[in-house]
């Protein structure tokens, strides 16, 4: 049985990594090829999705590079007449010190496009070639290449040079801007109305953007973290030298003792995973994902942690159905690994009180990041709780020096509290951020974070008890440091309600554009966008936003300001609940020269797309994504959502976008937080917006 389980443990781990053993080019890139046309105009559209690590190289390389260029190659044909050459993203230019050469590259999503001008009136197959080889950051895979074929509409000559008329029909992307081979940003993917699409895929869906940048080795040990931190609980801590001596005691050989122990070790992974695995089978990535940001899940989150806190704290103690446990205990009765495995399943059980709102936090925050992340964040919870019992069970000694289970017990499940106390008002923020209510605006929220933690400190220092507590005669060394530590941040704080940024922090409060006094209190003056030099005109729609930069939060409103002044549109796709999105704008666009393009030389539209301000009645409507999935807009983060999957076919933010006053893309093309969280590469994405811009005006 043993062996079995550990066959188990590999398959599982196998299942997550294996597909490393045999590296196939064709798996680092997810592809699809569609056809865009506008009567006798087309372009034939590939839409590629490199894994990440991995990169590809660019279309054009230098002539004396040994590198293989990606091709993508529309074979020639009576059909219709090759307009220019294939386009491409600008390409991450790096020097390769063992190539000894700059390396043209591409990684992430990206959209190479070729126009074509149709010649025939019926229907006809278009060929093309389409060729790449992958890299990681130590080797290439031997170079792919195939020749697909999608259908393309023929044309008749009245409707030679004409675009389509406007429909009024929802179900596509109403899109304005004009396919210009030479200047169009192939880094997004422009939907024109009534798009006649069809689709030859190798995935449906292609490969989705990560909704969270946090990476699975980082959950990984946050959870391993989790699980020591669980150890010290009182329910969990006092179980530790008792079920080692029971192994070590009841069996007949030490190498007994030890294996029945690395057996309960292993039955509380498996049980956990198990959790795992069932909470992603049950919601699914895409739910999970959506319920992290859905305002109902984190208020109902916030509820729950809050029990938790005040369960932690003495109130009352809670616990799953004794019945529960009960069952498991006479299932341990029977001996043999089944025995011991139900041992393993009532400590999972009788510890939900301690455990319970840690694994629930995790649960949570791998929701966000989605895939396996549930089953790595359970793995890593796990392992760490189990742990302890096979290193006891090999070396027994070593238990005298753990601590006696105490009042300590007690102090920990208390600091617990508190913290679970601090982060449910995260949650309750989200959600007022999510319905724009302001009920729980910057300073109030900040206050009340002050509070929480200033009680910490003084429950710290023993000036205040909870029930269950003793009472302190002498303050150790570790609680006292902690606890000025934590009265440290609580001085750290307090400037924020008078509108200090708090950097180390930016990310949990809401954002400084979220308050009562966004621009400190005793700032009479407001500062806005002008419309000259001569004129300090309020606008109709500006909201001020990020530090202290007005900005439109309506995109059709924006465009028709940007026009009117000659100033470049930034499109800003963020989040009330983004995190990356608070670091940049606290890390970035503060800094020297970024905040002087922001504030002077752009207009932005920041469109939040997790704002869930019902649209008026009269434009909700029924939409058509990309891959072909339908969802009724109704909501404004709906539309704004829409917007960005179904004319960049990006889901991730924040992501920033130029555009000029006819709403038509720059050459400059988009920027993230992946690529452009320093601001020196920030920056010189601006300025090339700023040039392209000129350029054409």
């Amino acid at each position: 049985m043993m062996r079995y389980m550990l066959s188990v443990l590999v398959v599982l781990f196998l299942g997550l990594t294996g597909y490393a053993q045999m590296q196939m080019p064709e798996d680092q890139v997810d592809w699809k090829f569609t056809v865009e046309q506008n009567g006798c105009d087309a372009v034939v559209v590939a839409t590629l999705s490199i894994k990440k690590g991995w990169h590809i190289n660019a279309l054009v390389l230098p002539e004396e590079s040994f590198g293989i260029a990606t091709t993508f190659n529309v074979q020639k044909s009576a059909n219709y007449k090759i307009i220019g050459k294939p386009t491409e993203p600008k390409p991450i230019r790096k020097f390769d010190a063992v190539a000894g050469e700059e390396l043209d590259y591409h990684e992430g999503k990206i959209v190479l496009r070729q126009k074509i001008r149709v010649n025939s009136e019926k229907d006809f197959d278009l060929k093309l070639d389409f060729g790449f080889q992958p890299c990681d950051s130590v080797k290439c895979l031997f170079p792919y290449e195939e020749s697909f074929t999608v259908k393309v509409k023929g044309c008749s000559s009245e409707d030679a040079g004409k675009n389509i008329e406007k429909s009024n029909s929802p179900d596509v992307a109403a899109s304005d801007v004009e396919i210009d081979n030479d200047s169009i940003d192939t880094n997004s993917m422009v939907i024109q109305e009534n798009v006649s699409t069809k689709i030859v895929e190798k995935n449906v869906e292609g490969a989705k953007d990560d909704i969270a940048n946090m990476p699975i080795w980082l959950l990984f040990f946050l959870s391993f973290g989790s699980g020591l931190l669980a150890l010290i609980t009182p329910c969990v801590f006092p179980m530790i030298p008792m079920t080692v001596s029971y192994f070590t005691k009841t069996s007949k050989t030490k190498a007994k003792g030890v294996s029945n122990a690395i057996k309960y070790g292993i039955s509380i992974i498996v049980i956990y995973i198990l959790l795992g695995t069932l909470i992603t089978a049950i919601f699914g990535v895409d739910a999970l994902n959506n319920m992290s940001t859905n305002p109902t899940f984190n208020i109902v989150f916030f509820f729950v942690l809050i029990i938790f806190a005040i369960s932690f704290m003495g109130a009352f103690e809670l616990r799953l159905p004794n019945s529960w446990a009960n069952k498991a205990d006479a299932k341990a009765d029977k001996g043999g690994f089944i025995g011991i495995f139900f041992m393993a399943l009532a400590l999972a059980i009788v510890s939900f009180s301690c455990t319970g709102p840690i694994v629930g936090y995790l649960l949570f925050q791998a929701a966000t990041i989605g895939g396996v992340a549930p089953i790595i964040g359970m793995l890593g919870f796990s392992l760490a709780l189990a742990l302890p019992f096979a290193v006891f069970a090999a070396i027994p000694g070593w238990m005298n020096s753990l601590p006696k289970s105490g009042g300590w017990l007690n102090v920990v499940k208390v600091v617990l509290g508190l913290l679970e106390l601090a982060l449910a008002f995260k949650f309750l923020s989200n959600a007022d951020l999510a319905l724009q209510t302001h009920l729980l605006e910057r300073e109030l929220f900040l206050a009340i974070w002050i509070g929480i933690f200033l009680v910490l400190a003084f429950y710290l220092f023993g000036w205040i008890r909870f029930p269950h507590d003793s009472k302190v005669e002498n303050l150790s060394v570790g609680r006292g440091l902690f606890g000025t530590f934590v009265l440290i941040f609580v001085f750290y704080m307090i400037p924020g309600l008078w509108g200090a940024p708090l950097k180390i922090i930016s990310a949990f409060p809401p954002p400084m554009s979220y308050s009562e006094s966004p621009l400190g209190v005793g700032y009479t003056g407001v500062s806005v966008q002008k419309e000259s030099s001569h004129t300090s005109t309020y606008i109709d729609g500006m909201h001020l936003g990020p530090q202290n930069i007005m900005t439109f939060n309506d995109y059709d409103k924006a465009l028709a300001y940007s026009k009117s002044i000659g100033k470049p549109l930034m499109l800003d796709f963020t989040g009330h609940n983004c995190v990356n999105c608070r670091k940049m704008e606290q890390s970035v666009w503060g800094e020297p020269g970024v905040i002087n393009i922001l504030r002077d030389s752009v207009v932005i539209a920041s469109l939040h797309v997790d704002e869930r301000v019902e649209l008026p009645k009269s434009e909700q409507y029924e939409a058509t994504f990309p891959n072909g999935r339908k969802k009724f807009i109704k909501t404004y983060g709906d539309k704004w959502t829409f917007k960005q999957i179904s004319e960049y076919e990006i889901t991730a933010q924040p992501f920033y976008v130029f555009q000029d006053g006819n709403g038509n893309n720059l050459s400059n093309g988009s920027a993230d937080y992946q690529h452009h969280s320093n601001p020196k590469e920030f920056l010189k994405w601006l300025q090339d917006g700023l040039k392209a811009y000129r350029e054409i005006n």
